[in-house]
Order: C-alpha cells, then sequence, then structure tokens
C-alpha cells in the first residue's frame, strides 16, 4: 500500500509538522500490515468499512488506549481523503466509523511553588545534581525548563529556535509553530537577562559562531528532543509528585498559572498558538476545581 505521496502532500502542502508525519507513516504501515496479513489485500480499491471496523477492534483488543485508537483512525481517514481526491478510490471506507470515547482528563500542572524552583537549578541546594554537571549544562538545563514555563511554548518550537528568534529590544521571541504558522511570545525583562547570561556563557564555552539553534548540548551541537524531555523529567522529579513529568507539562503549567491569576483566555490561546478557543478552554476546568477547593475550605458552611 503505497503511501509516500501522500505523506509528501502532508509535508509540502499541508505544512504538517515532521513529528506528525513520522506518526502518520508508522500508523499507516500498522494499518497496511493489518490489511494484508488478515485481508490479503493488496490495492486501496479492496479496502472496505468492514476492513477498518476490524482493524480498529483489534486495536481496542491489543489494549490500545481511546486516544491512540483516535489517532490511528485519523491517519487512515486522511489517506483515504486523500486518495479519492487523486481518484484512486471513489468512496472512504473510513468515514463516519464510530470511534471509542476518550476519558476525560484534565491538563495536568506543576503547582506555582514547585515552578518557582525551577528558576533556580543552577544556585540551589535543592537540586540532585550529576556529578558531571559544568556550569554551562546547569544554566542550560535553567533554561530549557524555565522558557518551557514561562512561554507555553511546545518542545518542537523548543528545538527550533535560534538566537536570531530572540529580540532583546522589545523582549520576544518568534516562534515557528504547528503547520508552520509563526507567532511572537512576549518575555519578561528577567527572562530575557536568563537568556543573555546563557548565550554569553555559551559563547565563552564554544567560541562566539553560528550555532544551529539557540539552545545547545555539551558539546556545543543542536539540542536533540531526547536531551530536552529527560532534563524536564528529571528535574520536574524533584520539585512535583505528580505521575507525568514532560515538556508538555510544562505548557499545561503556564496556561493554568496564567488563567489563574486572571489572563484572559484569548490572550493565552494567542501565546500558545492554538488555532480555536476550544482548544485552550480545557484549562478553565483546572481553575474550577481549584475555585471549588478554596470554597469547600474557606466557607463557613462547610465547617459544619
Amino acid at each position: 500500500m503505497q503511501t509516500e505521496k501522500f505523506l509528501n502532500y502532508l509535508l509540502t502542502e499541508k505544512r504538517c509538522s515532521q513529528h506528525t508525519i513520522d506518526s502518520y507513516a508508522v500508523d499507516l504501515a500498522q494499518f497496511s500490515q493489518y490489511c494484508k496479513k488478515e485481508y490479503q489485500l493488496e490495492s486501496p480499491q479492496e479496502i472496505t468499512s468492514s476492513v477498518v471496523r476490524s482493524w480498529m477492534a483489534q486495536l481496542m483488543d491489543t489494549d490500545y488506549s481511546a486516544a491512540s485508537v483516535h489517532r490511528k483512525l485519523s491517519a487512515v481517514n486522511a489517506l483515504m481523503r486523500f486518495w479519492m481526491k487523486e481518484g484512486i478510490i471513489s468512496a472512504n471506507p473510513a468515514r463516519n466509523i464510530p470511534k471509542p470515547k476518550r476519558p476525560s482528563r484534565l491538563p495536568v500542572f506543576v503547582e506555582e511553588k514547585g515552578a518557582q524552583a525551577l528558576y533556580h537549578i543552577s544556585d540551589s541546594e535543592q537540586f540532585i545534581r550529576k556529578e558531571d554537571s559544568s556550569p554551562f549544562s546547569l544554566k542550560r538545563d535553567e533554561l530549557i525548563v524555565t522558557l518551557l514555563y514561562e512561554t507555553g511554548i511546545r518542545q518542537a518550537e523548543l528545538l527550533g529556535l535560534r538566537d536570531a528568534d530572540v529580540d532583546h529590544s522589545i523582549k520576544q521571541i518568534k516562534v515557528l509553530g504547528k503547520r508552520n504558522k509563526m507567532r511572537y511570545v512576549p518575555l519578561g525583562q528577567q527572562m530575557m537577562n536568563r537568556i543573555k547570561e546563557y548565550i554569553d556563557l555559551r559563547n565563552r564555552e564554544f567560541g562566539s559562531h553560528s550555532f544551529e539553534s539557540l539552545v545547545v548540548t555539551d558539546s556545543g551541537k543542536k539540542v536533540t528532543k531526547s536531551l530536552v524531555y529527560l532534563k524536564v523529567k528529571f528535574y520536574l522529579s524533584q520539585v512535583t509528585t505528580i505521575q507525568r513529568k514532560s515538556p508538555h507539562v510544562l505548557r499545561h503549567t503556564f496556561a493554568t498559572h496564567m488563567l489563574n491569576n486572571g489572563a484572559e483566555l484569548n490572550v493565552i490561546k494567542e501565546i500558545l498558538g492554538h488555532s480555536s478557543l476550544a482548544a485552550t478552554q480545557v484549562y478553565t476546568h483546572n481553575s474550577i476545581e481549584k475555585l471549588k477547593s478554596i470554597h469547600s475550605r474557606m466557607h463557613p458552611r462547610n465547617n459544619f
């Protein structure tokens, strides 16, 4: 089952991120293998709605989460729509197939006290540090977690930041988001100072030349996705007991703290780079839960 043309279409015309394309490639390869193994199908025209339904049932039987099944079906549905556009098939067998209900899950976030502690990775005795940690690596790690928390940018957006994307004069960074959409995120003076301190230390460490990215490894190379994930997980484990510890948790934390401190939902939407307000509204549930907690503790009638 040929998918190369479709994946190239996602890259060149739909401007999907490489992460999305890689995920689609894995999901579609899995579906293709299933069609060949279970039904001996060789051409797109042979795929029927019952084939797609049976694949979904198998996924659920093998303990894939509802969210994973949704994503995989979305990949197949998108491929089928593309094949219809190309005239390869006349109907979409993945259309209108009921998906498993996803359990509602509130975004996980770090409490404000824990988030504030992340600003002192390089100078506080609170943090455990590896024996080979250098002043540069500690300052770099501190910048990673505080920049993610203070801006709410995605991990991929952090990886794409370059020195030229930091505007020191008007205190903002230029971020390339999903589908190559550009946005500008404001920064406070203290964060601008942190970035400048980091850049000065990096340049002293590796020399003043053109770097591939703003954040670099201990050898001066472009920082990797796995390094950012491991660093965030390591430091979050020292300031919070929540189960999930990832760069995206810091994005959730940014939005939740902004909302709790009075920011308008539309402002948070623009900073996060959401295409619709519905994606941002999920954070209002955390604020409602906080209000309920305060009410139950503070209202005099709840003490009886």
